[in-house]
């Protein structure tokens, strides 16, 4: 319930407001002000500071200032005050002392308090000493500003002043993180700089109200958490107050205010143990709960215990159906809202079935008798509320999750108060926005967005995995149309979503300061707050390339066959090369730091980093291994079948030091990839060893076949290419080879030797000494009684005809473009493409914004906003072009987009613009790809350069990559490496990288990168 100190939600924010939070005008704080680095980093929804003056010490020479706090300040800001006791110890060793009254002489004095129930404050207020302009009658506003004599005595104090009880937490724990304390000090270890002496800028600072009035997170999933909780924080249950209060202060640390809390059979439900909602109370957080658990019931747990309680007169167990046992569910429904109408909460209205299942209406079978239930559902809740809480009963939230959706799309009346919660498809793609008519509502709108997901098609629980530019842009998108009244994230077991809930928070408090261009340096901020300046920039490159490799494919989502190991340089190696690449930045990074930060850097960057490439790597060698089988290998098969087992035991071991060693073993049973509640999540893939045979035979197997050599290798001289060829033994004995070009033009990284179980040898062209034109070659094979020849195609334009190019080259039998890659963009009707680094499967994304800008028409498309490639053919034709788009959702509407070449005709395309939640089917199919292919023909009439065209049909479109199949293009799941381009890619990529997919011969470079690091 709101408490005396809050001001009226009403009062402090709309749908549509003035000020620095408005969707017109966006601030952009104290860094665009000119503040010091620590204002921006800490205070990014913030007014610009005063002039500065003396810096303020909270500590010096052994001696810190006190803190006052009036004793009838509300529990939640006594509390707070606590904490920033123990932080100034933290970082100094010496605590301060609270006080309740003010002294009669003081030097220094942190003044803490809440306007209208601080007497000291309020006159201070009164006297025009205290600015609390933009700050008094706001929604958890805050000013922090040093005062000169303040109260007789007192020469000097820091004043923390809030709106509300929460805004005086916030800017506690605001000045908490100027000294040094990260929000993240216990759940990620993030060690605090001890320090003598600590001072804080004299300026005076406003935190404004949040572009976001209620944020929070979900416990969901949270098998691990149980775990861990019971073996470390309870011991006698599950889930209870001690873990709750260590989520509470990290939540407000966040500057969060709301959760669900956990809710699933292997937990202990929240209001098991009354201490939990009293101290959600006493912290200052609001409870609500998830779009299965009405009026904070928690059906899981409590349902069949009532149902126990009242049978029916024949003695049989009541059902939890609304049409057949209304008074039943009626009076369990109250029960809870008698019992938590005391405390702060947030009321979830509408019904599903039990344990996150759907709504059951036995009487009711059609859409329109089930909406007629839902309204019942409804006006009855809503007169249990009234009946039992009052006017206290607010927020009120309406969640159309999966088949709720439909319901309410069909005609559910949901009251003008209720905030309307939209959900994601639980894989980041919001489903549908409010319209017009929803944002009018004075409920207003909220969103339910997944970090972390258990269910259909596949789960991803282990790891933070989802892009923040793909949280900023599909965030941005909710807030511009009016999703600004509640933000709810789906965290699973918490640990892992460290930097993405971080994002997440900071982009609710202020939604003005996530920019699409700047997401990277938004990380490099983060990161710099927690591990210093000195590597913050690489820290966030190296998060922006583990999530660029997670869009490719999340690696609880890897599976047999993915990625192709035969197509373009073996394109699992490929990735694999990158893997490795980036895992050694990590292991120079964590050799550059201080001790104390180990643990901290192996949470937050090492761990999932190299947890996410052993997955891969795993399942790299047991294609490596099936592939083998076929090809009739010997005792490379069974090296390949060791080197899966091995990556898998490496991983074991590199979890069991997260669980054990880590922070000293705090997280026992934390982590853990394969909880036994997840749905198809990756395990240990199944490996097939050959019998020894005392034999030996040759085998080829050249790039682009599984066996042999029936598809030639294809160089060109734009991209100059190079192309290996697997050289393997049949058997186990020894076996002597030679290589031989047939051509003095054609290099070749080995001519020969021994083996006993395989070799790649790598191919490429001397562009000096080829003739031009477009040449055959031959490499011969010999080995025992065996002889192969590889063909080679070779097409060689020379070095003038590389010049010329001005646009992307066709070559191979494909032209593949990198989406932000453009020759020119036009913008049309208000609307226009921009550039999102960060995004999607390369280094970035083309983004057709604002997300509100209205349809074009299919016989209008030309005139919509424009992007332009130059693209040279080899030859005349038609051809699909593949467009490589983001998988957003519009269920209102549709994803479309539309190309042509030249002046040609142009093809409108449609994507899939609703999430079915089936297995199998192109929704699925998209999310678990992160890409939605859509293809459509153009027809080239000559051979030469033209202009490719692509087209915005509806906004909030992105597009990825783009592909034309020239007649040559292999199947495989990424795009081809981009195509030459004299200014874009001169230097096209050439093969596999360096790492897993390069090395397997005798000796160095088959057990690549299987040691735990730091061990």
């Amino acid at each position: 319930m709101p408490h005396p100190a809050s001001p009226d939600p009403s009062e402090s924010s709309a749908p549509e407001r003035s000020g620095p939070f408005s969707r017109k005008s966006f601030l952009r704080g104290m860094a665009a002000a000119g503040a010091a680095p620590w204002l921006s980093a800490v205070l990014p929804a913030t007014e610009a500071p005063a002039a500065g003056r003396a810096e303020f010490a909270l500590v010096r020479d052994g001696v810190a200032v006190d803190v006052y706090v009036d004793a009838a300040d509300d529990p939640a800001v006594l509390r707070a005050a606590g904490d920033l006791l123990a932080d100034v110890e933290r970082v100094t060793g010496v605590r301060p002392e609270l006080r309740h009254t003010v002294p009669d002489r003081s030097a220094g004095l942190v003044l803490v308090g809440t306007l209208g129930a601080s007497p000291v404050i309020d006159r201070l207020v009164a006297r025009g000493r205290l600015d609390v302009s933009r700050v008094e009658g706001r929604w958890e506003a805050s000013v922090t500003q040093v005062v000169d004599r303040p109260a007789p005595g007192v020469e000097r104090a820091l004043v923390i002043a809030g709106s509300d009880r929460r805004g005086t937490v916030y800017g506690v724990y605001d000045t908490s993180e100027r000294i040094g304390v990260s929000p993240w000090y216990w759940w990620a270890d993030v060690p605090v700089e001890r320090r003598d002496t600590v001072t804080v800028p004299s300026e005076t600072v406003k935190r404004l109200e949040p572009s976001v009035r209620y944020r929070g997170v979900f416990i969901n999933d949270e098998q691990n958490l149980t775990t861990w909780s019971h073996r470390t924080q309870e011991t006698d249950k599950n889930i209870g107050p001690r873990t709750y209060r260590r989520l509470f202060e990290l939540l407000l640390r966040l500057k969060a205010n709301y959760l669900w809390p956990a809710m699933h059979p292997y937990s202990d439900f929240f209001n098991k143990y009354r201490e939990n909602p009293e101290l959600a109370d006493r912290y200052g957080i609001v409870v609500g709960s998830s779009h299965p658990e009405a009026l904070l019931r928690n059906g899981v747990h409590e349902w069949a215990p009532w149902a126990e309680e009242h049978r029916g007169a024949d003695g049989g167990l009541p059902v939890y159906d609304y049409t057949v046992n209304p008074a039943v569910i009626s009076d369990y429904w109250r029960a809870r809202a008698r019992e938590n109408a005391p405390y702060e909460s947030s009321w979830t209205i509408g019904m599903r079935g039990l344990h996150d299942t759907a709504l059951e209406t036995r009487n009711a079978t059609t859409i329109p008798e089930k909406v007629a239930v839902m309204n019942d559902i409804i006006a009855d809740q809503r007169r249990i509320l009234a009946e039992e809480v009052g006017a206290a009963a607010e927020p009120q939230i309406f969640i159309p999750y999966k088949e709720v959706l439909d319901l309410y799309n069909a005609g559910v009346r949901v009251p003008d108060d209720i905030t309307l919660i939209w959900p994601d498809d639980n894989h980041g793609n919001m489903r549908q926005l409010p319209d017009g008519t929803e944002r009018a509502r004075p409920g207003g709108n909220g969103i339910y967005y997944h970090l972390s997901y258990w269910g259909r098609p596949r789960s991803y629980l282990w790891l933070d995995t989802t892009q923040p530019a793909k949280i900023r842009q599909e965030l941005s998108r909710a807030y511009e149309h009016g999703a600004d009244r509640m933000w709810i994230f789906n965290v699973g077991d918490l640990k892992s979503i460290e930097t993405g809930l971080s994002f997440s928070m900071d982009l609710a408090w202020d939604v003005a300061r996530r920019g699409a261009d700047d997401v990277e340096d938004v990380l490099a901020e983060w990161y710099g707050r927690q591990f210093g300046q000195r590597h913050r920039q690489e820290i966030a490159a190296i998060r922006t390339e583990y999530h660029r490799l997670a869009a490719e494919r999340r690696p609880e989502f890897i599976d047999r066959g993915i990625f192709s190991v035969v197509h373009h340089g073996d394109e699992a190696g490929r990735r694999l090369g990158a893997y490795e690449r980036l895992l050694e930045r990590v292991r120079t990074v964590a050799a550059g730091l201080p001790d104390d930060f180990r643990d901290a850097f192996y949470e937050l960057v090492q761990y999932p980093v190299h947890g996410a490439w052993l997955m891969n790597l795993k399942y790299y060698w047991a294609d490596r291994n099936a592939l083998a089988v076929r090809q009739g290998r010997g005792a490379g098969t069974n090296r390949f079948a060791d080197l899966a087992e091995a990556a898998h035991s490496a991983e074991a071991a590199l979890t069991l030091r997260y669980n054990t060693e880590v922070a000293d073993g705090k997280w026992d049973g934390f982590i853990n990839p394969y909880p036994s509640q997840i749905p198809k999540a990756p395990g240990r893939p199944a490996v097939t060893r050959v019998a020894r045979q005392e034999t030996s035979g040759l085998g080829v197997a050249a790039e682009g076949n599984e066996t042999g050599a029936d598809r030639p290798l294809s160089f060109s001289s734009a991209t100059r290419d190079r192309r290996f060829v697997d050289v393997f033994n049949t058997g186990f004995l020894e076996l002597v080879w030679t290589a031989e070009a047939g051509r003095p033009w054609v290099r070749l990284s080995s001519a020969g030797g021994s083996l006993t179980e395989q070799t790649r040898v790598w191919v490429e062209i001397d562009w000096d000494l080829a003739p031009e034109g477009v040449l055959d070659a031959t490499v011969v094979f010999s080995g025992g009684a065996q002889r192969f020849e590889v063909p080679l195609r070779v097409v060689n334009e020379g070095e003038r005809g590389r010049r010329r190019a001005r646009g992307f080259v066709e070559a191979h039998g494909w032209v593949s473009i990198d989406a932000v890659h453009t020759e020119r963009r036009v913008a049309r009707g208000g609307a226009r493409w921009r550039t999102v680094p960060g995004l999607g499967r390369r280094t970035g994304a083309v983004e057709a914004v604002p997300s509100t800008a209205a349809p074009v028409t299919t016989e209008h498309a030309s005139r919509a906003p424009e992007l332009r490639y130059r693209v040279r053919f080899a030859r005349a034709g038609t051809f699909p072009v593949t467009v490589f788009r983001l998988p957003s959702l519009d269920e209102r509407g549709a994803r479309r987009l539309a190309l042509s070449l030249d002046d040609g005709p142009v093809t409108v395309v449609s994507g899939q613009n609703i999430a079915t939640g089936n297995r199998g089917d192109a929704w699925a199919r998209n999310v678990e790809e992160g890409v939605e292919r859509l293809t459509a023909p153009v027809t080239v009439d000559a051979p030469g350069e033209h202009v490719l065209r692509i087209f915005m049909v509806d906004p909030g479109i992105a597009v990825d990559q783009i592909v034309v199949d020239t007649g040559g293009l292999p199947a495989s799941y990424l795009a081809p490496p981009e195509s030459y381009h004299p200014v874009f890619n001169p230097e096209p990529e050439s093969g596999a990288g360096e790492g897993a997919g390069t090395g397997v011969g005798e000796g160095a470079g088959t057990g690549v990168g299987l040691d735990v690091p730091g061990q």
